[in-house]
């Protein structure tokens, strides 16, 4: 859930929670959770961010971001990391980590000597798990890459989302098969191969839809992100689409015919839409289900 909006200027922050925070997910929401009115995440940045790229760490933390990119600091001692963050928010007055963190060149600081090196309050935040297991940002990318979404969407506290702009597709979709839109995905990291249930943002308008990741082998060969809008005519898309991910129906697989792929979309979609009837809340940290008649 958003917390807030507001444009917040450096000179006006007094609270910093510290990390990469690529996914936004719920362990990092506990470091999210300290923050005050005043508060933002300063984003040590790799260019290697794939759950939640650029700005959108942004949008699903519901706080402000600031960028410091790891080349700027990657030299500095400890002391100087502290010096650089007290310079470059001048009201700074307290930092938020999280227990693994480490910083300074050759990442010889842990969070406990940030305690030492600052003269503010210091937060360290502990280790957060569910049924044992500690949630960290590889995991979540392990789950994708394996194709358990309703595990990467428990622990990121949402429906795991990518967004694409619109690429001309093979154009037998509408004449013979379905009507899709074809995507082309940068930045994000793609889950695994397969057909998924999914919610498909375009513009304002959020619509139920299945989609389809990974090779057509019962056609062109060639590698695909595609997604059929369910029970509505979609004419024209000019605008970016966002994929929220909800369920992993099936693999991928290769149909001799045509005829034959199209009676396992129509199969395709029933499911779909069985598994959209499921609408998940996100309540505290955690994910619940709960079906519609």
């Amino acid at each position: 859930m958003l917390r807030r909006s507001t444009i917040l200027k450096k000179e006006s922050v007094d609270t910093l929670a510290i990390g990469s925070f690529d996914g936004i997910h719920v362990g990092h929401r506990q470091l999210i959770n300290r923050l005050g009115e005043h508060g933002a995440l300063c984003v040590i940045d790799k260019d290697e961010a794939n759950l939640t790229p650029g700005i959108k760490r942004s949008e699903y933390a519901g706080c402000p971001c600031m960028f410091l990119h790891f080349l700027k600091v990657k030299h500095l001692s400890g002391a100087e990391f502290v010096a650089l963050l007290k310079k470059e928010f001048v009201h700074l007055k307290k930092i938020v980590v999280g227990y693994d963190f480490v910083f300074g060149k050759h990442r010889a600081c842990n969070a406990y000597d940030l305690q030492k090196l600052f003269d503010g309050d210091v937060e360290v935040v502990d280790e957060f798990t569910y049924h044992g297991v500690s949630i960290h940002s590889s995991l979540i990318r392990s789950y994708l890459v394996e194709g358990k979404i309703e595990e990467a969407n428990r622990f990121l506290g949402r429906e795991y989302a990518i967004t694409g702009s619109i690429v001309n597709g093979q154009g037998i979709g509408k004449k013979e098969l379905v009507p899709t839109l074809n995507l082309k995905i940068s930045d994000y990291l793609i889950p695994h191969e397969g057909v998924y249930a999914t919610r498909s943002r375009i513009g304002f308008n959020v619509y139920d839809s299945v989609s389809f990741i990974g090779t057509r082998h019962s056609t062109d060969g060639l590698f695909s992100v595609e997604t059929h809008i369910i029970g509505e005519d979609i004419v024209e898309v000019t605008t970016p689409v966002e994929l929220f991910f909800v369920a992993f129906l099936r693999e991928n697989q290769k149909f001799n015919a045509l005829s034959d792929l199209k009676q396992q979309i129509e199969s395709d979609i029933k499911n779909a839409q069985k598994r959209l009837k499921t609408c998940y809340f996100y309540l505290g940290d955690f994910m619940e289900k709960k079906s519609h008649g």
